[in-house]
């Protein structure tokens, strides 16, 4: 039995609604904002100097023939704001505990603990055109009260400033850190908790994780 001609019309007229509400999601997508890193505490440890080696590498301090104790972890991503527009010209500075879980810095003495002074204990980085940044440092280890971690520091070409921590996804300490858990929104949360993984492409034995900072 033919279809009517009606019927035909119809028909394709439904098609094509239905084409067009597939297009809509995707075009939905590129309209939807997304969520801001958010503001975490700088803490007692922020460093006092950056004179000397203040590179990307973390782990190779100029003038020290060995490298730091730990293992090695790539960690990089991008500036970006919440609708995906990277940030070229960023200032990325991170600082984070040796793998003794002693910061650089003359108000942690570490105890009986010392310092690992082959580790250089803070970094700077400026993102490029594409909003990327990357670091060779060392995988965060925990010390007394934190969960592994590493802070980040970001400003801004407009001088606006974020600071933000990224923790290590699957550590038993992230359920009680309380500096973590004071996050709220399970979102911004899980964006700042990274999985690592073996970086063997990049350097035997090493780690790398992606942290994308997302600037509101």
């Amino acid at each position: 039995m033919k279809t009517p001609w009606l019927g035909r019309r119809t028909v394709i007229t439904g098609m094509s609604i239905s084409a067009t509400a597939l297009l809509l999601p995707a075009a939905s997508l590129a309209q939807v904002k997304l969520i801001a890193t958010p503001r975490q505490t700088a803490g007692p440890f922020y460093p006092v100097e950056w004179n000397g080696d203040v590179d990307a590498d973390l782990v190779q301090v100029r003038g020290e023939a060995a490298q730091a104790m730990g293992q090695i972890a790539h960690v990089g991503g991008r500036i970006i704001d919440v609708s995906s527009q990277p940030i070229a010209g960023a200032i990325v500075e991170i600082w984070q505990c040796d793998a003794n879980g002693i910061y650089r810095h003359p108000h942690d003495g570490g105890g009986a603990r010392s310092r690992d002074r082959r580790f250089q204990g803070r970094g700077r980085a400026i993102s490029d055109a594409s909003g990327r940044y990357s670091f060779r440092t060392i995988r965060p280890v925990a010390y007394p009260g934190r969960a592994p971690h590493i802070h980040f520091k970001v400003v801004l070409p407009d001088r606006r400033v974020l600071v933000t921590q990224m923790y290590v996804f699957g550590e038993a300490q992230n359920e009680r850190d309380g500096v973590l858990n004071s996050i709220r929104d399970q979102r911004q949360r899980d964006g700042v908790v990274v999985r690592l993984v073996a970086a063997e492409g990049i350097e035997a034995h090493a780690l790398t994780g992606t942290f994308d900072i997302v600037v509101g």
